[in-house]
């Protein structure tokens, strides 16, 4: 197929194609691999059809066109939200998205469309997090986006939303892939999340304008997120979660499985602790991902890494003098027994530490909260971010 960029007239047809009802990605694509362009496949006659494998009924739904009012509207919903249009031709669409056997035929795009040409990870698990699994996605996706790679997961609550959250803290990059239009939001909760990655990042979906959120959209979306990266990492998740059924897609696709070792009386582990004892790597710190990862994939990451490195520097800089400036014995004392993965109640902390009245502590942990290293988790619990 051509790579060139849509016109509107393109633009239309792929959309009305893409809104025929009962022909779907697969069948999309042989019909586009015979006749090159969809303006070819609506010229076609519903003979010309049939005898390329389209059912008398769906032929002659393709022949009389019924879908370009749909197609209008569409495009009228895509600009209004800012949204862009890539086709599989389309020199933007993600070229190892291109190599599954399913490729959705159009993607939906809201941001930074040039980094469905990045380094891409997927990085998924259960919306049901544990204080341990939220802070190792955190820190794992920190240092992962920090070495350049661009963070990928499905905007979920749990391990989906602290991946995105993390990347965009340390300004790296991450994609979010919906099970819904990008023009709509779910969790409704992650609103303020779906508005930053679309200003700093991007948000896609293979779903058109207004498509809400059907379940049985997500175990299909997810085949884009492993689609479109190295790999996938497993941090948290039921044995036949929705992750695990992620990393299965991943291997099929022929991409590198990571997994997190969690706790084995936790059945949020059992996903990501059988997938290492099938064989896939075991991670602890952001290298066990990127020594996988082939040379030339490494070399193009150190040369982005180099890139922004002056920047990052004169940040942690100014973070450091502010941490110097800000922290006392108190905050000092507070971090020394906070854990990462262990919440600490704020009854316990007051127990702890009987030198500081009540009104010291609860001070110091705000102080700890604004400066990025202390977070507060429901019921007055807290724990270190790591």
């Amino acid at each position: 197929m051509a790579a060139a960029a849509l016109t509107k007239e393109d633009e239309l047809h792929w959309l009305a194609l893409r809104l025929i009802p009962g022909l779907g990605a697969r069948k999309s694509g042989q019909l586009l691999s015979r006749f090159r362009t969809p303006q070819a496949i609506f010229r076609a006659s519903p003979e010309e059809l049939e005898g390329n494998g389209v059912p008398g009924s769906l032929a002659q739904t393709i022949s009389s066109g019924c879908t370009f009012d749909d197609a209008v509207e569409q495009q009228q919903k895509m600009l209004e939200a800012g949204a862009r249009l890539i086709s599989f031709s389309d020199p933007a669409y993600p070229p190892r998205l291109k190599e599954i056997y399913d490729p959705p035929l159009l993607l939906f795009a809201r941001g930074r469309v040039e980094l469905l040409q990045s380094v891409m990870l997927g990085v998924v698990g259960t919306r049901r997090a544990s204080a341990y699994g939220t802070a190792a996605a955190e820190r794992l996706s920190a240092d992962m986006a920090h070495a350049g790679l661009t963070i990928v997961s499905g905007m979920a609550r749990g391990i989906d939303t602290a991946a995105h959250r993390s990347a965009l803290e340390i300004g790296g990059d991450t994609v979010a892939v919906f099970g819904c239009g990008v023009d709509e939001v779910y969790p409704a909760e992650n609103r303020k999340l779906a508005t930053e990655i679309a200003d700093k990042g991007l948000l896609i979906s293979e779903y058109p304008m207004g498509g809400p959120a059907y379940p049985q959209n997500f175990p299909t979306r997810n085949r884009i997120i492993s689609g479109m990266s190295v790999g996938v990492l497993v941090v948290e998740g039921a044995q036949y979660s929705g992750s695990a059924i992620t990393a299965k897609m991943a291997l099929d696709q022929q991409r590198e499985v990571f997994a997190v070792p969690g706790n084995i009386t936790s059945k949020m582990s059992w996903g990501p602790n059988l997938l290492i004892k099938q064989g896939a790597k075991l991670v602890q710190e952001w290298n066990d991902v990127i020594v996988e990862l082939p040379a030339e994939t490494r070399r193009t990451l150190v040369a982005k890494a180099q890139a922004r490195s002056s920047a990052i520097s004169m940040q942690t800089e100014g973070k450091q003098l502010q941490f110097d400036a800000e922290i006392g014995e108190a905050h000092r004392a507070l971090l020394s027994v906070l854990k990462p993965d262990i919440p600490t109640h704020i009854d316990q902390l007051h127990e702890t530490f009987d030198t500081l009245t009540s009104s010291e502590t609860v001070a110091a942990l705000f102080d700890l909260e604004l400066l990025g290293l202390v977070k507060q988790l429901p019921g007055k619990n807290f724990v270190k971010v790591w």
